[in-house]
């Protein structure tokens, strides 16, 4: 088609009206046929000229970058985030390719994305005339390998430490015991000998719980599913967790949707799983701060958030938040949100959580909403609210 109009174009002065008309409407075919092209990938195409403006880009790279709809001036400055209008400053005043940089661009709702972005230089007669940039988004994809990884983390656990937490339970049984023992026969001679008694019994105490929660972490776990408004069971926490709070300044705000669907949930687990949010969210809060827990939902889905004020996380250990042993404290074990994870996965849901440095954390639970009425729904051993 390009050798058409190449020819046409040199025979131009010898075409009839008619046949000029026919070939401006060929022209606009195919230029109506490349946009449409363009404006159907799902990844961002731009093209810019020699002085790095704006030429072209396809309805997929507004959407993924942050672009004005200004005329002229050099890309970087249509940009309205200024990260990444640096990223591509620099990038194409070097005149250098670019391969599957990852950037993360702020769009309009306020999220950050994870964006792939290429650049290669447009050559045409051995000159450079431009770039060509493309950009696709790897947010899901990123998340679904951060979500694998996990999955295999907690596989790996399985493998070997299930026995190795059975051998190191039942010599701390026995200590415990002896402990006790040897306490009872010395009796009450030495108030110092009282003190390390104390000490010893807090530590076996300590190695205990987390070989339970080791434990709890490897095993398969069988789920004692009911029928439960999830509004209530955060009540029933928010009751218990409220003096507590209270003591640490944190001011706790329940946003509940009253007309939630049901769940179908273990609420042994449950409660487990958001007392652990709760008690991280009040340690991310040493001067007070506001605890909000809120839900909202749809016929299909059940949505829990819990949002603090507090210190929030960095992004790379934001990365490594469900992973095992992974803790920014000097104690714990460093399971808490990873049996969190393991619990909301059994449950058939989906745990995300989102945070910034010096202004909060933002975890979010989605679990699949019950619907009585439609039984492909329902969960193997599902048993009704008593």
């Amino acid at each position: 088609m390009k050798g058409f109009f190449r020819q046409a174009i040199r025979k131009v002065n010898k075409l009839t009206d008619e046949q000029l008309r026919e070939l401006l409407k060929a022209a606009s075919y195919e230029i109506s046929m490349l946009q449409i092209v363009l404006d159907s990938l799902p990844s961002g195409i731009i093209i810019c000229n020699e002085k790095h403006s704006l030429v072209l880009a396809n309805k997929s790279a507004y959407r993924l970058l942050p672009l004005s709809q200004i005329e002229g001036g050099p890309l970087w400055e249509q940009i309205s985030d200024k990260a990444v209008s640096a990223f591509f400053k620099q990038a194409l005043c070097c005149s250098e390719k670019t391969i599957e940089t990852e950037i993360d661009a702020e769009l309009f709702n306020n999220k950050k994305n994870l964006l792939s972005v290429s650049i290669h230089p447009l050559v045409e007669k051995k000159r450079i005339t431009g770039s060509l940039i493309y950009i696709d988004d790897i947010s899901e994809k990123r998340a679904r390998e951060i979500s694998l990884r996990r999955a295999e983390n907690l596989a790996s656990l399985t493998t070997v430490a299930a026995g190795i937490a059975h051998e190191i339970k039942n010599p701390l049984g026995s200590i415990s015991i002896h402990l006790q023992l040897i306490q009872k026969k010395l009796g009450s001679r030495d108030e110092s000998i009282k003190k390390y008694f104390k000490v010893l019994n807090e530590e076996v105490d300590r190695l205990n719980q987390i070989v339970v929660d080791f434990l709890f972490a490897v095993r398969p776990m069988t789920l004692d599913l009911r029928r439960k408004n999830i509004n209530s069971i955060i009540s029933e926490i928010a009751e218990f967790i409220n003096k507590e709070l209270d003591r640490a300044k944190i001011r706790l705000l329940l946003e509940l949707d009253e007309k939630l669907h049901p769940a179908l949930v273990d609420e042994r687990y449950m409660k487990q799983v958001l007392l652990n949010l709760i008690k991280n969210a009040k340690a991310a809060m040493p001067d007070g701060g506001l605890l909000t827990i809120a839900t909202t939902g749809s016929e299909t889905e059940i949505k829990i958030i819990i949002c603090d004020t507090g210190e929030g996380i960095n992004p790379e250990n934001l990365k490594k938040i469900f992973e095992p042993y992974f803790t920014t404290r000097n104690y714990g074990t460093g399971l808490g949100l990873t049996l969190a994870y393991k619990i909301i996965k059994e449950h058939r849901g989906e745990i995300t959580v989102e945070s910034k440095e010096r202004e909060g954390t933002r975890f979010e639970i989605i679990l699949p909403a019950y619907l009585a009425n439609k039984p492909l729904l329902s969960f193997l051993g599902e048993k009704d609210e008593k």
